[in-house]
């Protein structure tokens, strides 16, 4: 099916558009259909005549359930309000506000970038309850119940867990101007063994993954500074106290403005994927679908 405008005229099926909805949420055309009270044959019917109409495809089909395609996003963020306010109209359920959609993930990440996103949607009334942490506590959390949103920085392992890609992070190695003039013209890595190392943590584990993706070398050196806080490097880092391997996302404006620099310009630099993570049964609450449509929409737009 082509990538094209809508072939048809006139308004779209409301139909289609809420059961299109719920695939997209569910992740299947079965819990769509059970979760509508329909059949899975007028799911799919419904699915595919929306598709026709629209003049291409809104889902990928695979052996357990369907992955939406860009265009599907794109489409889900903007007829998630509209949809769910006509629904709580419906239900009587107009004058009473959703429950607080519980998001976790990391601290720096959240703050800096997932936050600013979701701006829009709390003016308009979605209230969030956010908890910074690292994956592996945050995704137990989660399949107890405690969260509704989990961004992880690895996909979770087994079928309890529904994980989708969110957004890449490069990580770039920069220092102050002070420390990039004295190491001008010197030999990395090996020149670095000179100056002061801010970590994350002891055993350096995003310095140890630049050196081995970048360096093809095990990195042996102690910290100067460890700070389980990427802002709190960032700003060691700013201050002139050493030299670290950060997010590109945390330091972007500090690169733009001179307050830092790039050490190394590799290029392949390494880059983890963060996945936005959800119990398959989904959430009750609409808003909680409405917050992972509306990032997974702005991730398509994210460079």
């Amino acid at each position: 099916m082509s990538d094209r405008p809508a072939t048809g005229s006139g308004p779209l099926d409301l139909n289609q558009l809420r059961t299109f909805l719920a695939v997209h949420r569910a992740g299947s055309f079965t819990a769509a259909a059970h979760l509508l009270g329909l059949s899975q044959s007028t799911v799919t019917a419904q699915i595919r005549a929306l598709e026709q109409r629209l003049g291409r495809e809104l889902f990928e089909r695979r052996a357990r359930g369907v992955s939406p395609l860009p265009y599907a996003d794109d489409l889900a963020a903007r007829l998630a309000g509209p949809l769910d306010r006509l629904a709580g109209l419906a239900d009587g359920r107009g004058g009473g506000a959703p429950e607080p959609v519980h998001l976790a993930g990391p601290a720096e990440f959240l703050g800096t970038v997932l936050l600013a996103e979701l701006a829009p949607l709390v003016a308009q009334g979605v209230q969030l309850r956010v908890t910074g942490g690292l994956t592996d506590p945050l995704l137990a959390e989660l399949r107890a119940g405690q969260h509704d949103l989990v961004v992880a920085t690895r996909r979770p392992r087994g079928r309890t867990l529904l994980a989708e890609p969110l957004a890449d992070e490069e990580f770039v190695l920069v220092a102050a101007p002070v420390w990039a003039e004295r190491l001008a013209g010197r030999e990395l890595p090996d020149a670095l063994a000179e100056a002061p190392l801010l970590s994350y943590a002891e055993d350096l584990p995003i310095a140890r993954r630049y050196w081995r993706h970048v360096f093809d070398r095990r990195l042996h050196a102690r910290a100067a500074v460890t700070v389980p806080d990427l802002r709190a490097l960032l700003s060691a880092a700013t201050a002139g106290a050493g030299w670290s391997v950060l997010p590109g996302y945390l330091c972007r404006a500090e690169l733009a403005s001179g307050a830092l620099r790039l050490l190394h310009e590799p290029a392949d630099p390494p880059i983890n994927t963060a996945y936005l993570v959800r119990r398959p049964a989904g959430s009750a609450n609409p808003h909680v679908a409405l917050v992972r449509e509306h990032l997974l929409a702005a991730a398509r737009t994210w460079g």
